[in-house]
């Protein structure tokens, strides 16, 4: 967008633009100095202009970039369009409550204005009611219109900070912040069972942060909701399958309801009992409760009834085209040549799959469905095919496997879920989903979507991290460059950390391409407050500062490892007339200069000794311990001299890749950070032997600390991974 200038006259802001504008990330300069009942207008970078709120909310949906802002389709958009003429009957005095009676009434069955997610129309409704002050309060307190309620109480919920914003600077200094209580008895005493973090959904869920807590399941009920969260066990589990996870597990929750694991094994050639353990083991780990496990191969026997079934009522049938030809057709609208095959000829080749002939191997089960329907998910998509691999789970029983697109809406209703959660990347095929169920004579499960996470400079394709794996760019699925749930844990993560940022993002439709920083800050929070405070000093030209009138014999106190934390415990800090000091903290230091030792006091550096090159080499200077830590520049951190140092090997890490959002076509391998992993030599205090893996500390001045290996012996360095607190910058040289 090349909008220079937001112009509207100062008394009647056009809100639903500026909420608008806010949510694209878009920050035009803003001039209130039109004349009163002018229409407000974008004024472009080279000179154009254009008029009037609805024309700019039109112009903001066409061009931000968010799913669905303007409608998917012509149709949606139309209704996007009779929504924003309509909206102003809301800033008229009398026809107010007329308005929110025929809203609300819309609204029944609604979640949004407008399809599935967040639209333009549904700002400006939302600015109507918003803008009027005190009189939409006074009715949303009232109850007297319980759908527009739970509505707009939704839209503040899930885009709050932007929405107050906008009305604490253009209507009042108060917002609208808190959504009213308009909660039914039972749903009320559903939210109400939110439990801790580690016994159920986090607080966050409840209190503090309520960007899921207003948003409703379409048509669920108290105690008859089941989910399911169905990952492939061809990976670990990573930030991405997280959230689907911990959204399965609130709603679940929510609604007293079931949640089944179910493990969608439908392909050997990339699945593995490995990839099972390791995802039962991260699913625990994110406190995730669920009441059975189930696999898709139990239902292999059903699902090869079903495709036989299928094929016998001409709903489906075998296609030998060539994948490549069958994806051009598929693309254009081309009926395969086999398609009207007879049900003798059908069955005849799916016996050959099933025997996993060499015929049969050429062969796919297609379902019968449009090839000339404009959503190319319904141009027949395929059903079964052969695969020789022997399965992890049933070792060579079968010779052909089913499609997800095939066993997931089988399985989701053969299990009795009554609500499918998956991200918006897949809307496209919902109406598949629901076609093949039709067809399969099954009752319908609805599809809840929720925004994929997407994090900058990463990649969740498994097999885009499955390739690092393979070429040894990484150590493994656990690798602290990794966004496993196993990787970002080993580089410091705490799952609450994880849990309150998911929670953040809610069960939110739109895309967002997210900062890693953002979950960096939120862990800092919870660490900072009660991890243990350690001394460390880079090996690489360190520099000794004798203390003339230091300790002669070295002596030892006992100090918090924090000082504001007592559960933290205590260390062992030894004074002695030599100590040890960083190189870099020794190049900042002026003759006479004097100093904070960090735990002791304060010194004053009288000499400074340098090498042929300028690099300073060795200090001396004298104590000056009544000294005022308040007027010295330097706050050092230092060790002492003594032969109990532990040695540390310091780990930081850079993005694999360095392109923050690949484009559609974009190969990873192109965008290659050749340098994501730096290791630095360094001595760390005695204390430190006994950190145990797993453990988080500071390392003053240093920053955060994970303990990825413990001290074993003198000889091998305790291995310490850097936890970025969302303020580094990390590149690595």
């Amino acid at each position: 967008m090349d909008i220079k200038t937001l112009a509207f006259a100062a008394a009647s802001p056009p809100l639903p633009v500026i909420a608008a504008l806010k949510l694209a990330g878009v920050s035009p300069s803003v001039d209130t100095s039109l004349p009163p009942d002018s229409a407000p207008a974008f004024i472009f970078s080279n000179g154009l202009k254009l008029h009037g709120t609805s024309v700019l909310l039109r112009y903001v949906g066409r061009v931000s970039g968010l799913v669905d802002f303007y409608g998917q389709n012509a149709f949606e958009t139309g209704q996007i369009d009779e929504w924003l003429e309509y909206a102003p009957v809301l800033s008229s005095g009398p026809a107010f409550e007329n308005g929110c009676k025929y809203i609300d009434g819309y609204l029944e069955k609604r979640s949004f204005i407008v399809g599935y997610s967040l639209s333009i129309a549904d700002l400006a409704i939302w600015a109507g009611l918003a803008g009027s002050g005190k009189r939409w309060e006074s009715l949303r307190k009232s109850k007297k219109y319980l759908n527009l309620a739970r509505w707009f109480n939704s839209i503040v919920t899930e885009h709050g900070a932007t929405l107050n914003e906008v009305i604490a600077t253009y209507v009042s200094k108060k917002g609208l912040g808190e959504p009213s209580g308009s909660k039914s008895k039972d749903q009320s005493a559903v939210t109400d069972k939110v439990k801790n973090v580690n016994g159920g959904v986090s607080e966050n869920l409840k209190g503090g942060n309520k960007s899921i807590a207003e948003i409703d399941l379409p048509d669920a009920e108290v105690g008859k909701v089941c989910l399911r969260f169905a990952p492939e066990p061809s990976g670990y589990l990573h930030i991405g399958h997280a959230k689907a996870a911990l959204l399965n597990k609130y709603f679940a929750e929510r609604y007293q309801g079931q949640l089944i694991l179910r493990f969608d094994d439908t392909n050997p050639a990339k699945e593995s009992n490995e990839f099972v353990d390791s995802l039962v083991k991260d699913i625990d780990t994110l406190g995730v409760k669920y009441n059975q496990i189930t696999y898709t191969s139990d239902y292999f026997p059903e699902l090869m009834e079903m495709a036989e079934k299928l094929i016998c009522l001409g709903k489906a049938y075998v296609d030998d085209t060539p994948r490549d030809d069958m994806k051009e057709q598929r693309m254009d609208g081309t009926e395969s040549k086999c398609r009207n095959n007879s049900t003798e000829e059908n069955m005849k080749l799916w016996i050959e799959m099933v025997a996993g002939t060499e015929r049969g191997l050429q062969c796919c089960v297609r379902g019968k469905l449009d090839m000339q329907d404009p959503n190319k998910s319904l141009r027949d998509p395929v059903y079964y095919r052969c695969n020789p691999i022997p399965h992890h789970r049933i070792g060579s029983k079968y010779k052909v496997y089913p499609t997800y697109d095939f066993a997931c809406p089988f399985v989701d209703a053969r299990e009795g879920i009554t609500h499918a959660l998956r991200s918006s990347e897949y809307h496209d095929r919902n109406a598949q989903y629901y076609r093949i169920q039709e067809d399969m004579g099954l009752r319908k499960v609805l599809i809840y979507e929720f925004s994929r996470l997407n994090m900058v400079y990463t990649l969740l394709s498994k097999r885009k991290l499955l390739w690092f794996v393979q070429n040894g760019k990484v150590d493994g699925w656990d690798d602290a460059r990794f966004p496993t749930v196993q990787g970002i844990v080993r580089r410091g993560l705490k799952i609450e950390a994880l849990i309150q940022f998911i929670v953040e993002q809610g069960a939110s439709k739109n895309l967002n391409l997210m900062e890693w920083d953002k979950l960096w800050t939120i862990n800092k929070k919870i660490i900072d407050p009660v991890c243990p405070r350690h001394t460390a000093v880079v090996a690489d030209r360190r520099v000794l500062l004798n203390l003339i009138d230091g300790p002669e014999k070295p002596f030892v106190h006992i100090i918090p490892r924090h000082k504001k934390h007592k559960d933290a415990g205590d260390k062992a800090t030894t004074y002695t007339k030599s100590i040890w000091i960083d190189h870099a903290d020794a190049e900042s230091i002026s003759a006479g200069e004097e100093v904070t030792l960090m735990d002791w006091g304060n010194a004053i550096v009288k000499e400074i000794e340098k090498d042929q090159v300028g690099n300073v080499t060795r200090l001396s200077g004298v104590l000056h311990l009544e000294g005022s830590v308040k007027t010295t520049k330097l706050k050092l951190t230092w060790l002492p001299d003594i032969d109990e140092l532990v040695s540390l090997t310091l780990v930081e890490f850079d993005y694999l890749i360095t392109k923050k959002k690949l484009e559609e076509n974009e190969e990873f391998t192109d965008v290659l950070n050749p340098c994501t992993k730096k290791e630095t030599l360094a001595y760390g205090d005695s204390n430190m032997r006994n950190l145990k893996q797993g453990e988080i500390l500071q390392l003053e001045r240093k920053g955060y600390f994970r303990c990825d290996a413990p001290f074993i012996r003198p000889s091998k360095p305790i291995v310490l991974y850097a936890i970025p607190d969302g303020r580094q910058q990390t590149c690595l040289k």
